[in-house]
């Protein structure tokens, strides 16, 4: 009984880790591509080998993540408590666990295709290259993105082996999104990262300056959303109300957040954007299938 308590407490701390609830971000998106690219569900080979490269890319580009930015983590009063920089987990073993996870994604696209292996070493080199970025450009939140859409990219070229127009607008939504809201959550860390010399939207900016910034790349994603929605002859009166729900929580989610009150940034960054992603995930699959 110790023995599978030790192990069910590990796992557990590897999903804090890794922030395992934050993976509907990206799964929606990389869903519903995929659904659209086979016209339905693919087969069932396909399907679990992109899950495969989904969840292998994600876990293991969180905990490099905690691995690279320990030094600055334990120096931040709003991260200090997290388990590296507590030496709750040691680095050695985080390694060692996205080395496993790495290499689960870079199989996963072998078994699917020969484009998706060819490519796989850019999205590993995105996904170790993001935790660097905000050391040298306030870009930082646009690379997030871009390898967050690597999910909805990838799951296309997974099922039909070319690229396409939708799959790209897919991937630029996901990418301002992502960014988005990523700006939203760094403001809370202008000051920490002013002081440590770190780049960020909101250092280069200033917070109000940011948030208009972040209002913006969602104004944008809306427009892409719509014009998917033009772009894929399944979508219809479903498909819009979903994104009309996603606009609405945008509103929402920019009423909660101003330049002097950043109180509740983590449930607009975070909080409300899981129901955007969810909203996309839930609406777009019932119209693809309806």
């Amino acid at each position: 009984m110790k023995f599978f308590k030790r192990v069910i407490n590990k796992i557990k701390a590897y999903g804090k880790l890794v922030m395992f609830s934050h993976t509907i971000f990206s799964f929606s998106f990389a869903l519903v591509s995929m659904v659209l690219a086979a016209n339905g569900l693919p087969k069932l080979s396909i399907l679990v080998w992109i899950l495969v490269c989904f969840m292998g890319a994600r876990t293991g580009a969180n905990a490099i993540n905690r691995v690279i930015d320990a030094k600055i983590d334990a120096k931040n009063p709003r991260t200090a408590n997290r388990q590296l920089p507590k030496g709750e987990m040691k680095a050695g073993e985080v390694i060692a666990f996205t080395a496993i996870c790495f290499l689960f994604m870079l199989f996963g696209a072998y078994r699917l295709n020969w484009l998706c292996f060819a490519l796989s070493p850019i999205a590993l080199f995105l996904l170790i290259i993001y935790s660097y970025c905000k050391r040298f450009t306030y870009f930082c939140h646009l690379v997030l993105g871009v390898t967050c859409a690597c999910a909805p990219v990838g799951a296309w070229l997974a099922v039909t082996g070319k690229f396409e127009f939708i799959p790209l607008v897919m991937g630029a939504a996901n990418t301002l999104w992502v960014a988005g809201f990523d700006i939203i959550y760094g403001c809370q860390d202008y000051d920490f990262d002013t002081e440590n010399g770190l780049h960020s939207v909101p250092v280069r900016f200033g917070v109000k300056g940011a948030l208009f910034i972040a209002k913006l790349f969602h104004i944008i994603t809306l427009f892409c959303l719509v014009l998917i929605g033009f772009l894929v002859p399944e979508f219809g009166p479903i498909y819009y109300t979903g994104v009309a729900v996603i606009a609405a929580l945008f509103v929402a989610e920019y009423r909660m957040v101003s330049p002097t009150n950043l109180t509740n940034v983590n449930i607009a960054s975070y909080s409300v954007n899981q129901l955007v992603s969810l909203s996309l995930l839930c609406f777009g699959l019932l119209d693809a299938f309806i």
